[in-house]
């Protein structure tokens, strides 16, 4: 796993936070580290997190996460349990029909089957 840098020159630290600039409504976005390193997004460190500032008449958005401070609940580990027990489980495969006189099977005429319209 590689670790993610802050995006400010010649800042070595940690990202924690990912950047991001809504043009249209003046907004500068900062929220948890996004999972991947997006080309027109910024990784920031924990002291240019806290330092950001927008142009004049621009907002700043702060999203905060819990997830690190909170970790996974029992209901998130009961879900995992699910599917991953689902997944596990073999596909369930219709019975075969044996029975040549079965109507559903329909007329057999040579290597063709007629079915009604009924």
């Amino acid at each position: 796993m590689s670790l993610r840098r802050c995006s400010r020159t010649a800042c070595g630290r940690s990202a924690v936070n990912t950047l991001t600039y809504v043009y249209a409504d003046q907004t500068a976005v900062l929220g948890p580290l996004a999972t991947y390193a997006e080309p027109h997004a910024y990784d920031l460190c924990e002291l240019h997190s806290e330092r950001l500032s927008a142009p004049r008449g621009w907002e700043v958005l702060r999203l905060q996460s819990d997830i690190k401070s909170r970790g996974p609940s029992s209901d998130d580990l009961l879900a995992l349990a699910d599917a991953v027990r689902e997944a596990a489980r073999p596909p369930e495969r219709p019975a075969p029909i044996h029975s040549a006189d079965d109507p559903r099977l329909g007329e057999k005429r040579g290597h063709l089957r007629v079915f009604s319209s009924e």
